[in-house]
Formats: structure tokens, sequence, C-alpha cells
């Protein structure tokens, strides 16, 4: 497999997790987030506080919100995915929890035939035309990656907040909620919060011109779906048949794997960094993949071996909707793709920082 065919991958199962974003939850962990949707805010008395308003909530509290979103209640739904350059993408989708645990089943309507599961951070893809499951594991799934606190940090320095009115998505209504950037580092967003839930119903990545670069919406969804937490984790074990093709990844640091970003973009902190194995079998070259965010755009920098056979000499530029892409050599021996839904400069500016600490 080349790196180009892995990051296409990757990026697929990125944009399953997070283009494909209502359905996808946010990660919530240790309590319930269905309980803590649903339970009312108190004060230190122990009594109830009065709710939150809609044009009261800054950056962070409507992120808290969206994240807590996907649990206040199982359902499905049909999603379809929409670029600038005329692309579609649709899956239907059945999301359920069971305290902490989230589960979901995601089923290709358009392209290869596909299925995925996800259970918490574990994900199957199971591609049925070749019989095979890959297995693979997933930090900060959801539309928007957590990203780690940082002192003197939050989104609000970048992004400004502005609730746009109320609109009705696949029958529901939503509070439309737009995050402005500050800068030109980053694309904006405009979100569809469900006014009960807080679930995502719709999201629209926006150029700095204001042009729709991706929109990703229900165009029918069921709040009240029996979805049953135990019959998708049965349905995602159900692996008889199917070759399970599981890559090797380890968790380690960009600095201890030699690599320096002497000044990351304003506002991007590191997330994670694993090594991945480019194929099943032994003794194959991995990929190293280092992932940064600023809380709602993020950044993957993929590291491999320079081989001038399936390298090209000059840089590598594609683009996907919101998603773009930059390939090129860091000298002497290292290939580095770099893979974002920001704008190219600020991939361009992480190229240009990387330095070899060893």
């Amino acid at each position: 497999m080349t790196t180009f065919e892995l990051v296409k991958r990757i990026r697929s199962l990125h944009r399953c997790g997070k283009r494909l974003l209502v359905a996808v939850a946010f990660g919530v962990t240790g309590v319930s987030a269905a309980a803590a949707a649903a339970a009312p805010a108190s004060d230190v008395s122990g009594q109830a506080a009065s709710p939150v308003l809609p044009g009261e909530r800054d950056a962070a509290q409507w992120i808290e919100r969206v994240r807590l979103g996907p649990c206040a209640r199982a359902y499905t739904g049909t999603f379809v995915v929409l670029s600038s350059a005329g692309a579609m993408a649709s899956s239907r989708i059945w999301h359920a929890c069971d305290g902490a645990q989230q589960l979901e089943r995601v089923e290709a309507l358009s392209g290869t035939p596909r299925t995925v599961f996800r259970r918490n951070d574990e994900v199957r893809t199971f591609l049925p035309q070749s019989r095979v499951v890959r297995t693979d594991q997933r930090e900060a799934s959801g539309i928007f990656p957590r990203v780690p606190v940082v002192s003197g940090a939050s989104i609000s320095q970048f992004y400004g907040v502005r609730v746009l009115g109320q609109e009705r998505v696949a029958g529901h209504i939503a509070d439309v909620v737009w995050f402005k950037p500050h800068d030109s580092l980053r694309f904006g967003y405009r979100l569809w919060s469900e006014r009960d839930t807080g679930l995502v119903v719709k999201l629209q990545t926006l150029g700095g011109d204001g042009r729709v670069l991706e929109q990703a919406a229900f165009s029918e969804l069921d709040l009240n779906a029996s979805v049953r937490a135990e019959e998708l984790s049965r349905m995602m074990d159900a692996t008889a048949g199917f070759k399970v093709v599981a890559p090797a990844v380890v968790n380690t640091t960009a600095l201890a794997e030699g690599w320096i970003l002497r000044q990351p973009a304003a506002g991007f902190v590191a997330v994670s960094c694993h090594r991945r194995s480019v194929s099943p079998a032994e003794n194959t070259p991995s990929v190293l993949q280092c992932l940064y965010s600023d809380g709602l755009a993020s950044v993957s920098l993929f590291f491999e071996s320079f081989d001038s056979q399936r390298h090209a000499p000059e840089p590598q530029v594609s683009s996907m909707g919101a998603t773009q892409l930059l390939a090129q050599r860091v000298p002497p021996d290292t290939w580095v793709t770099l893979v974002g839904e920001v704008p190219l400069q600020t991939l361009r500016l992480f190229a240009g920082q990387l330095e070899r600490a060893r």
C-alpha cells in the first residue's frame, strides 16, 4: 500500500467520523452523556439554575453542548455530505449509548459498499465485496477533536461565535450557530444544533470568502428510534467469514521520533501521535502520524522514508471539499504528507516549521 493510499484510507475514516459528523459521537467518557444532557444545571447550593439561553453561550459552551448531544437519545438517520466540487456521499446511520459506551453503525449508500461500526474508539470497517474487516483505533472521534487544555489558550481566542436564529432540518428545530475565525489560518463553521438534544444535524465549512466548501446534513432523522447498543455490539463482533486486518498502532510523540515543530500554527496543539503499519505483513515500513488541533480544526502529519520510486521530486497539492493535502520531501530522507480541513497556507506553515531533532 502506498502512502497516498494509506492517507486516502485514513482521510476516508476521518471524514466518516468528522464529516459524517452528526451521527458520530464526541467521545464523552466517565459519565453517562444522556444523564448529563438531561440533568438540569445546578449551583453550589444544589438548587437548579436557570437554563443558559442560546444567545448566552460562548464558543466553549456550544462545543460542550454538541459533544453531549449524540448520547441524549438513540437515533437513526440518513446523512448526506456535499463538497463544493460537486462530490456527494450518503450513509445510513444507527447510533446508541449504554452508559459511557457509545456504539454506531454507518452503512455507505454510495461508493464502495462498506459498513463501519464504532464502539467508543474501536472502529471496524466491513468490506463485503472482498470479505475483509479492517480494525482500527480512532482517537478524538466526532466532529471536532478534544484537545488538551493549554494555559492561556481557548477556542474563543481564535473564533467568534454568533447565534443566527433557528431553522428546521430533517423536520427538527435547530439553533444555527456561526463560528467565525479571527484569522486566515482556519476555516469558519456554521452548525445547526437540535434544540432539545444539542445534536448537530447540519454542518457547513466556510472559506474565507464565506463560500460553503462542504456541507454535511441529515436528510432524515428519527430521534426516538429503538436502537439497542447490545445489538450494534453483536453485529460489530460478527466477523465470521471475513478476513480481519488489524494494522499495528504504537503510541509515541513527535520528539521521541526525532521531530520538532518549532512553532505550530497559532492555537494548534498536539493531540496524539502514533506509528501505524502500512500493511499487516511483517517487516513492512510504518508511517508516523501526529495530530494537531485548535479545538475545531485539525491537521494530521504523516512521516515516512523518502522513496524516489514512489514520491515526486516536487511538492504535491490536492483538495477535496474542505480537506486540503500537501505532500513534500523534507531533506534529507523523509516524505511528509499533511492533511487537514484548513487553508493550504496553514499546511505550508506546519511544513515550514518542521525540524529534525536528531
